[in-house]
């Protein structure tokens, strides 16, 4: 509370009990206290709020506007304490995420629905875009970011890594046969992520052994879900992350390769601003994201 906001408090506590002592006594001050803050409430407005004497005590007319005033204005106040509390303890409002592209789609999305059934008050906004967003500038409460963090500003909690994994189509194996050897897809048609750059290698790693393949084929895009439209009719071999893949392995409209071999993962970080206190809603958010994705 302001110390202006404290003096009006104490002058309404010694107007009431029309003693400085009462007041003392009431607020678990000294009575030479309580008189600081009746005078420095004097001299802000330039006039006598109490008339004093040995005996009593009594409210000037301006003393008395001023009470009532006073009243109404700290009742305010508390009713404002009461809505910022009541939005701090219940998830309410508007909560504004974001992820990258496929991350968001095929893993978080499912989790978000779960978490608007049990708190049906906030309204989620989410923004998938591969891109790293400024939280402050674009007013972002929870951020879901991929690979090394530099954000020392921010509250950084893991979340499980992503896996690289390997995929085509049924028929296209069934035309140009499964690959059994990392070293096999150099006679297949990859399909390449425009963002890896045009030398890009996959690499397979198998205990001790690291086997790195050129990516070479008819088709390159810098999209994810664009390559895996691709693989899907049939024009090639894909890696790409787990998250995007695992939803048509799972399918059977792609069929995970070399899975005796590890491709790349990378770090998964869920990201909130740095507030000693959190809202409800970033509260209950962070926690049932980590629960399921931690």
């Amino acid at each position: 509370m302001s110390d202006k906001l404290r003096s009006m408090q104490v002058f309404v506590v010694a107007a009431t009990t029309d003693s400085f002592a009462a007041a003392a006594e009431q607020l678990d001050i000294s009575a030479v206290m309580v008189g600081k803050h009746v005078r420095a409430l004097e001299q802000q407005l330039g006039a006598s709020l109490i008339e004093r004497t040995t005996r009593r005590q009594t409210l000037t007319e301006i003393g008395a506007s001023y009470l009532e005033r006073c009243r109404a204005a700290l009742a305010s106040v508390e009713a404002a304490d009461r809505v910022a509390e009541t939005l701090r303890a219940v998830p309410q409002g508007q909560l504004r995420v974001t992820a990258p592209m496929a991350y968001g789609t095929h893993r978080l999305m499912p989790v978000i629905n779960d978490y608007a059934i049990l708190y049906p008050q906030v309204c989620i906004d989410l923004m998938l875009d591969d891109r790293i967003i400024d939280m402050a500038k674009e007013s972002v409460d929870v951020a879901i970011r991929s690979g090394v963090l530099e954000a020392p500003d921010l509250i950084a909690r893991p979340l499980q890594r992503t896996r690289m994994l390997a995929a085509a189509s049924p028929a296209y194996l069934a035309r140009h046969g499964v690959p059994l050897h990392p070293s096999d897809l150099l006679q297949h048609n990859c399909l390449a992520f425009a963002a890896w750059g045009s030398n890009h290698h996959w690499r397979f790693r198998q205990a001790d052994a690291l086997v790195p393949v050129p990516v070479r084929g008819s088709f390159v895009s810098n999209h994810g879900e664009a390559l895996v439209a691709a693989a899907l009719a049939d024009r090639g071999v894909i890696v790409q992350n787990d998250a995007l893949l695992e939803p048509y392995i799972r399918s059977g409209k792609l069929q995970a390769l070399l899975t005796e071999w590890e491709l790349p993962s990378r770090a998964m970080h869920l990201l909130r601003r740095a507030e000693a206190r959190p809202s409800a809603k970033v509260r209950s958010f962070v926690d049932f994201v980590l629960a399921r994705l931690g």
